[in-house]
């Protein structure tokens, strides 16, 4: 899932570490009001500016070093070669009052900072245990993936996809949760769940896409006006790589890339999942042969509908054709030119690129 080049989303503002010049802010302050003083032919009333160091030392600081600074900046309050404007006994206790409360708000600024990291670390566990990193070849698919989720600090959301390797072949899923965020993450992993076990049984695909939609309407059965469903896309490769049956629900086929063209695939779009598939509409599928060098690109609505300030959708089929190099290569290629093009994305992002071929030996 393109974990290690995964963008880092969160400013320092929002619980990444602060930059460099945050954390050498407060001793250059400091070094820089003591030699202006020192140089200086007549005394300079800048005292005021030593009161701004132990607060700036919060930002980044644990408690003890918070605690030298601002002994520090006592200190050469009360040195005579450095002429502050001689400080009166208020002006001390002020400074000192605040070093104080500062060295107490560190203290609760790191409590909470390692409680954050507790949480990401759990966040993580989360993302790898519904859905893990995707390797980079699945029986005879090569494979690369990325996620996006629209819910900033988070790291999973209502967008998931998975390849998957069973007795009648290598099979893929990618869909939609209605929703975003945390709220549909419990839906993602049940559906995941269920993917996954078909995948050992069901003989085609079809079936796959009816046992995803049993499993939606089994979860929202006993909530009073629910309205629980998802779209998803499910593909099912033969052994050779020569061709590839779609299912559709409610979710457009993936994009075929062949000899330097995108294509959007012809593919009927069916019920979305949840809608009770195999009693009303169930799901009809396409096998597309397939050519050697052939990729399928498969995107999220948050690529498809992903606008830029103008209001334009963004160009995939125009722009895909010009990202080189491998698979990874090609999904990074989209993501910075989709970010560049719809800084403002309010939806989950995901994209899943495929190169069927021979299965390896084993």
């Amino acid at each position: 899932m393109s974990g290690a080049r995964d963008r880092d989303r969160r400013s320092w503002l929002q619980g990444a570490p602060p930059p460099g010049w945050v954390r050498v802010l407060p001793a250059v302050l400091l070094v820089g009001v003591c030699v202006a003083t020192l140089v200086s032919p007549d005394p300079l009333d800048i005292g005021f500016l030593l009161g701004a160091i132990p607060p700036l030392a919060v930002l980044s600081y644990a408690p003890a070093a918070t605690a030298v600074l601002g002994a520090l900046v006592l200190l050469v309050l009360n040195v005579p070669a450095f002429r502050l404007n001689d400080p009166g006994s208020t002006d001390v206790l002020t400074v000192g009052f605040v070093a104080a409360l500062s060295v107490f708000v560190s203290f609760v600024r790191s409590r909470r900072d390692a409680q954050l990291v507790t949480e990401r670390a759990v966040a993580e566990a989360a993302q790898r245990a519904v859905a893990p990193p995707l390797p980079g070849r699945v029986g005879g698919v090569r494979c690369a993936g990325l996620y996006r989720a629209a819910q900033s600090g988070t790291l999973v959301g209502g967008d998931f996809f998975d390849v998957r390797e069973g007795p009648c072949g290598v099979r893929v899923v990618m869909g939609d949760v209605q929703g975003h965020g945390l709220s549909a993450v419990s839906t993602v992993a049940s559906l995941l769940g269920a993917f996954r076990e078909a995948v050992l049984d069901r003989p085609d695909p079809e079936s796959v896409a009816e046992r995803l939609d049993r499993r939606l309407v089994v979860d929202s059965a006993g909530v009073r006006h629910s309205e629980l469903f998802a779209t998803a896309v499910v593909l099912d490769f033969d052994v050779g790589g020569t061709a590839v049956r779609i299912v559709a629900c409610g979710q457009p086929g993936p994009v075929l890339l062949r000899d330097g063209r995108a294509v959007e695939l012809d593919v009927p779009v069916g019920t979305p999942l949840g809608m009770g598939l195999s009693g009303a509409s169930p799901p009809t599928g396409v096998t597309v042969p397939l050519r050697p060098g052939d990729r399928l690109f498969l995107a999220s609505d948050g690529v498809w509908e992903a606008r830029d300030a103008a209001g334009a959708f963004y160009p995939l089929l125009d722009r895909i054709t010009g990202f080189a190099g491998d698979l990874p290569d090609l999904v990074e290629g989209v993501w910075a030119d989709l970010v560049r093009y719809a800084p403002a994305l309010q939806d989950d992002v995901t994209m899943l690129v495929l190169a069927p071929g021979k299965p390896e030996p084993r």
